[in-house]
This record gives C-alpha cells, sequence and structure tokens, in this order.
C-alpha cells in the first residue's frame, strides 16, 4: 500500500502537484495513464502508430553538427518563457533591459471593488502567456525532430513517431490545459473570499491596495506564475525528451570504434 502510495505521487507532473496543493479539493485521477491513453485514440490513430512502429525507417546516418545547438536551444527557450512569466509586471518588475511582455492584470484606476475583483483580465493573462509557450516550444520540437531524425534510422523513427502523437493529440492536449485558467479562477475566487472576511465591518477596500506587496492580489500572482512555471516545464517535456535521446545517440556514435 505504501509502495503504491509513493509511486503515484512520485510520477505526478509538477503541474498536477501545483494544482493539488492550490486546489485540495480536486479530486486525485483514479485511471491508469496507459488506459487512458487507449481511450483517446480511435482506430484511425492506432492504424497511424501501427504504420509508423512498423515502418522500415532506412539506412542511418550521421548528422551530429545538427544537434550541436540543440541542448543551447532548449535552455534559451525555458529561459526566455520562465523570464516572461516571472517578470510580468507590478509585483515582479522586469529590469530595465527586459521590457514586460505579458503584464499582469492590475485595477484600473478609479474601480469599485466589485469591477476590479473580475477575473476576466487575469484569465486572458493566462491564455496569453500559454499561447507564448506554444510557439516557441512547438518550434523548439520541431527542431529536436529535424536533428534526431537526420542522426539514424532508429532517430527518424522515433521523431515520426513524436510527429504522431504530437498530431493525435494536439486537440486533447489543448482542451486539457485550457481547463487550468479555469482551475485558475476557483484559487482567484478563494484569495478574494479570504480577503473580504479578513477585511474589518467598516473598512473600505480600495482596489488600490491591492496592488502593495503582501495584498491578497501579490499571494494571487504567485499562484498564478507557479502555475504557469509548472506548466511550461509539462510542456517542454517532449522537445527535452528528444533533444535528449539525440544527445544520447551522439554520444554513442562518438565513442564507437572505427
Amino acid at each position: 500500500m505504501t509502495r503504491e502510495l509513493h509511486r503515484a505521487t512520485f510520477n505526478r507532473s509538477a503541474l498536477v502537484r501545483v494544482l493539488s496543493d492550490t486546489l485540495p479539493n480536486v479530486a486525485e485521477p483514479k485511471y491508469d495513464f496507459g488506459e487512458r491513453l487507449g481511450q483517446w485514440l480511435d482506430f484511425s490513430d492506432a492504424l497511424t502508430l501501427f504504420s509508423v512502429l512498423n515502418h522500415e525507417a532506412g539506412s542511418s546516418t550521421s548528422a551530429p553538427s545538427a544537434n550541436a545547438d540543440l541542448a543551447a536551444q532548449l535552455a534559451r527557450v525555458r529561459g526566455n518563457l520562465s523570464t516572461s512569466i516571472q517578470n510580468d509586471g507590478v509585483f515582479n518588475p522586469a529590469p530595465t533591459d527586459s521590457p514586460v511582455r505579458i503584464p499582469f492584470p492590475t485595477p484600473l484606476p478609479n474601480a469599485t471593488a466589485d469591477s476590479a475583483a473580475d477575473f476576466s483580465p487575469y484569465h486572458r493573462y493566462y491564455l496569453a502567456h500559454q499561447r507564448d509557450m506554444n510557439t516557441a516550444i512547438t518550434a523548439l520540437r520541431a527542431n529536436a525532430r529535424k536533428a534526431l531524425a537526420a542522426q539514424s534510422a532508429a532517430g527518424r523513427k522515433l521523431a515520426d513517431l513524436d510527429a504522431t502523437f504530437e498530431k493525435i493529440l494536439a486537440v486533447r492536449e489543448r482542451n486539457l490545459l485550457s481547463n487550468i485558467p479555469i482551475l485558475l479562477g476557483k484559487r482567484f475566487d478563494q484569495r478574494y473570499a479570504e480577503h473580504r472576511a479578513a477585511l474589518a465591518a467598516d473598512a473600505v477596500d480600495n482596489p488600490v491596495e491591492w496592488t502593495q506587496a503582501g495584498s491578497w492580489l501579490d499571494a494571487f500572482c504567485h499562484d498564478a506564475q507557479t502555475m504557469l512555471l509548472a506548466e511550461l516545464e509539462l510542456r517542454l517535456k517532449p522537445a527535452a525528451g528528444l533533444i535528449a535521446a539525440a544527445g544520447s545517440a551522439s554520444e554513442s556514435m562518438e565513442t564507437k570504434p572505427q
């Protein structure tokens, strides 16, 4: 029993852990990954995967120079996207040489507490970061596949398999990830409700004060950034796996006796 619980916790992604910690009422998934993946694939998808897995990839080639910059590309994409998330405005000002690309929303001047407590701007903020991640990581993943395919027959087969999975699961992935800002909205409501409950009976709730350090909106900003960074690592996993495979294959070719 203990072993099963430990394994389930160890295998959870950072995003699932963040969601569980942020929204403890969200139920843990009770299904096996392989079983759920089988439910996602229809008959035509299964035939496509069978074709890729049984396709003869052809003779091996060697193009180590094509893989030289992959690790640097991965680090650059991760660094740029992380910086964009962490340096987003009032609570986490960007350095002067790094302007804010997607600013964290703050209450408009003269806004009432009720109008300023609308989650819509924060929903759009999260979606903007998701689009940013998708654009950069899709290009990185394509570059990794191209380099891997040029490396060897086995690499080409792995690249084809990844491209097939990306195509098959694209809609499912997009739908699942679009639920994250909706769940974040529940955290927003919770933070605001706690803030309202802590106010004195005769206190005026001034939205201007929400932009101060230690405010409920500051705490929510941290929640959103933590969730975005966890999602970033999840989205990077396929590209990082391809790049690791390409690196391992390159090392194997370099150490292979001539």
